[in-house]
């Protein structure tokens, strides 16, 4: 069974306070003993020196009737204002803030050859290590790029759907290696087709483009490759293809139980590879695309270049969650108290009649002392007081209401209508379109219902961000569930990539839980890679896991979320390999394994 929980509202774990710089709690304590120190220091010398003038009654006689202010009291206001600035030194931060920047970028899918004539070292470290560093400078390059990951060795694989996650991108480059693939040999037109396939699945309003990372050993037919990148031109997707390896070849160091082995042939014979660049540049030629040798010195940087032409699209780009700075509280507390004490000392000098100087005289001085301390405070406490709704953080002016996936047909419908026609008389608000989209996924209009959600996904109100996001996930997991074996990879995937948003945000969601699990299991038995030539294994009858226990969920800190994830992720290899071993594939052409 679904969850569809997600639906409903939930409240916002709230971080633990912390600082920046304790070490600067040194001054919060310091700078108020000084500041005590110095006023009792002042009091005592003062009256020292009334005792050297004369006698003291004489002397209290020739004084003004309002005196010194009392030393306990500006003890108090200066000491305090010490304190408060000390604290607001050392950085308090409490409560959570996203941040998010607004950025622009294209559709890229990167297929990463994954075959083992991808470890020769002729490119240091490794041919496959030196794709990985260019996918990661790339990406660095462009930030506002949504980038799905491909590996691809006899059957392409998709590690990842069209994501801005720079922690998703980096997690499966980490871990790409010949064994997330499995099937020996390398196949270019089937890791194009993929690609193809995988960027046309996504509604965009962007240019897309296809990278292909590669030596260019492969055993494919040239016409299959000029075929399939022929197709990708058709589609209006940029090809690029780079090429990694040197032409006089080298060996292929395997580790086995912690020793280096050489690969050999089904002869025996130690394999050489080497690079070649022909059926790189064949793709390239047939998709009216770009071909970059691997004598290149800055791939990324060429195929940035490359790609410069492409149109772009709005959209945020968040960049985590984080504690907001709180400082400003305490530095308007440090300004009132300055204030404070500047308007009781000023109104304890109105001078005595008598005196060498008149009280009109005095008047002016003390208007324009109080309207400075107002002005302090009427002017430079708003710019210190805290934004009740924190950078990369908007509340939205309403309720985001809770249409429930299980309501009526009937209702459902009625709900459709009444967001259409809201939508159409110009009410394009978050909330309108979330609700549209849910009232279209209750009525079973699962494309109309994923193109709404998607609009919403960016959404800077984090309930209304992650409801978006959990729906979408529903969206893609019913079309997975619903798909023929080995079709509904693409939308299994997005599923995925939706549900471990929210975990990774929320640990403690039991359904979002239950519903990757049930993605990630589904995923496994539908035979992996999907669209561009995966196995035909039937579905898997392994039972759903277990519900989880919601009350007990909340424990989950973020780093044991990843960890959740980075174990289902190696339980999802095993499998594979499992599966592998059980099944072995069909030997490329030739025998040529690598």
């Amino acid at each position: 069974m679904i969850q569809a929980g997600g639906i409903s509202l939930q409240a916002l774990a709230v971080s633990q306070p912390c600082l920046e710089k304790p070490l600067w709690l040194l001054l919060a304590i310091a700078a108020p003993a000084l500041v005590v120190a110095l006023l009792v220091r002042r009091a005592r010398d003062r009256k020292r020196r009334l005792r050297l003038f004369g006698n003291p009654e004489t002397v209290a006689r020739l004084l003004p009737a309002s005196g010194p202010p009392p030393t306990g009291r500006r003890v108090f206001l200066l000491g305090g204002a010490a304190l408060c600035v000390g604290i607001a030194m050392g950085g308090p931060r409490w409560g959570t803030e996203r941040t998010a920047i607004r950025s622009s970028g294209a559709d890229v899918a990167v297929a990463v050859d994954a075959s083992l004539s991808m470890l020769a070292p002729d490119a240091p470290p490794s041919r496959l290590e030196r794709a990985k560093q260019d996918v990661r400078r790339l990406r660095a390059l462009a930030p506002g790029d949504r980038m799905a990951l491909i590996a691809f060795a006899g059957r392409s694989y998709i590690l990842t759907p069209l994501t801005i996650d720079d922690g998703a991108i980096g997690l499966f480059l980490d871990n790409l290696d010949p064994s997330v693939v499995g099937q020996p040999g390398t196949s270019i037109s089937r890791a194009i087709r993929q690609g193809t396939d995988l960027l046309l699945a996504t509604p965009t309003a962007a240019d897309r483009a296809l990278i292909i990372l590669s030596d260019g050993e492969g055993f494919d037919d040239e016409m299959d490759v000029r075929a399939a990148a022929a197709h990708a031109a058709e589609e209006g997707i940029s090809l690029v293809t780079v090429g990694y390896g040197t032409e006089h070849g080298s060996t292929i160091p395997l580790q086995s139980g912690g020793a280096t082995t050489l690969k050999r042939d089904a002869s025996g014979e130690v394999v050489v590879t080497h690079y070649m660049p022909d059926l790189l540049a064949a793709a390239a030629e047939a998709g009216h695309g770009t071909f970059i040798p691997a004598t290149t010195t800055d791939k990324a940087a060429n195929i940035r270049r490359a790609l410069s032409t492409l149109r772009v699209t709005q959209r945020a780009v968040e960049e985590g969650e984080d504690r907001s700075p709180r400082f400003q509280i305490f530095l308007a507390v440090a300004l009132l108290l300055l204030a404070i004490d500047t308007l009781l000392a000023d109104s304890r000098r109105a001078p005595r009649r008598g005196i060498a100087y008149s009280a009109a005289g005095a008047a002016p001085a003390l208007l324009a002392a109080r309207a400075s301390a107002i002005v302090a405070i009427v002017v430079i406490m708003p710019g210190l007081a805290p934004n009740p709704a924190p950078r990369g953080r908007w509340t939205p002016p309403y309720a985001v209401t809770a249409t429930q996936s299980q309501m009526p047909a009937g209702q459902a419908a009625s709900q459709v209508a009444s967001m259409r026609r809201a939508i159409s008389a110009g009410d394009r608000s978050l909330r309108t379109l979330y609700n549209y989209g849910t009232a279209l996924l209750a009525s079973d209009s699962a494309d109309a219902a994923i193109a709404a959600l998607t609009r919403v996904t960016d959404a800077r109100d984090p309930d209304v961000r992650y409801r978006s996001w959990f729906n979408l996930g529903l969206a893609h997991l019913r079309r997975g569930l619903a798909a023929p074996a080995d079709s509904g990879s693409s939308e299994l995937d997005a599923a995925l990539d939706a549900y471990k948003r929210i975990l990774l945000d929320r640990p403690a969601d039991a359904d979002a839980r239950w519903n990757y699990e049930l993605a990630l299991r589904q995923r496994k038995g539908g035979g992996g890679g999907g669209g561009g030539g995966g196995s035909n294994d039937a579905p898997s009858n392994t039972p759903p896991p277990p519900r989880p226990n919601g009350g007990g969920a909340g424990a989950l800190g973020r780093r044991q979320a990843e960890e959740l994830l980075n174990s289902a992720a190696r339980e999802e290899r095993d499998v594979e390999g499992k599966a592998l071993r059980q099944n072995p594939p069909d030997m490329p052409p030739g025998d040529k394994d690598w």
